[in-house]
């Protein structure tokens, strides 16, 4: 968290900045890039699974949020505000690129069986993990990143997403679940900490 260069050295909240970027400091918008740019992109990646396109849509997310900041509301915390427009950004993305895609014939056998390999260790475990991230069901891909690895509460999904809190909690026990079963698949059995 930034300190304030004030006599209290007081700590400057997200709310905070919103209301000095408001009032014209637009630095401090630079402020809040800095404080939450990483957990977008890293979401976005794992969302769409290509560098370019998580950054495109981290980039478009920051833009909107900084042109709708006067609509922001304290109540709710900034990063789930930011990453409720993250969410529809990657969406879109996603939809493009299936468009994209149907132009294109993919052999899913042979991507499959190029993908089963014996691990040798956590390296190839993790990458393991992300292919099989990558093969969740977009909806239980994105509850599952929102809960384990963004850490966000089912309240904050709940307004990220738009999705109820009851919906959100099953498509993440499916992730969980087919996880399961595609590392099981490839033979690596049970896995002690998905949220890697």
């Amino acid at each position: 968290m930034r300190w304030h260069a004030g006599f209290n050295s007081v700590p400057m909240t997200d709310a905070t900045l919103v209301r000095q970027v408001l009032q014209g400091d637009t630095a401090a918008f630079t402020l809040l890039v800095d404080r939450h740019a990483a957990a977008c992109t890293r979401f976005a990646m794992r969302m769409l699974g290509n560098r370019e396109d998580a950054e495109d849509a981290t980039q478009e997310s920051f833009l909107r949020a900084y042109r709708s900041l006067a609509r922001y509301e304290e109540r709710q915390a900034f990063r789930t505000w930011l990453f409720q427009i993250l969410v529809n950004r990657c969406r879109t993305a996603a939809v493009r690129r299936q468009r994209r895609q149907r132009m294109f014939l993919v052999d899913d056998n042979a991507v499959a069986s190029a993908s089963v390999r014996p691990l040798a260790d956590s390296t190839e475990l993790r990458a393991e993990l992300q292919r099989a991230i990558g093969r969740l069901d977009p909806e239980q891909r994105e509850a599952f990143l929102l809960k384990h690895v963004e850490q966000l509460s089912y309240d904050e999904m709940a307004e990220a997403t738009g999705v109820s809190v009851s919906a959100l909690k099953m498509r993440v026990k499916r992730a969980c679940d087919r996880l399961q079963w595609l590392l099981r698949e490839n033979g690596e059995g049970e896995v002690s900490d998905v949220g890697t």
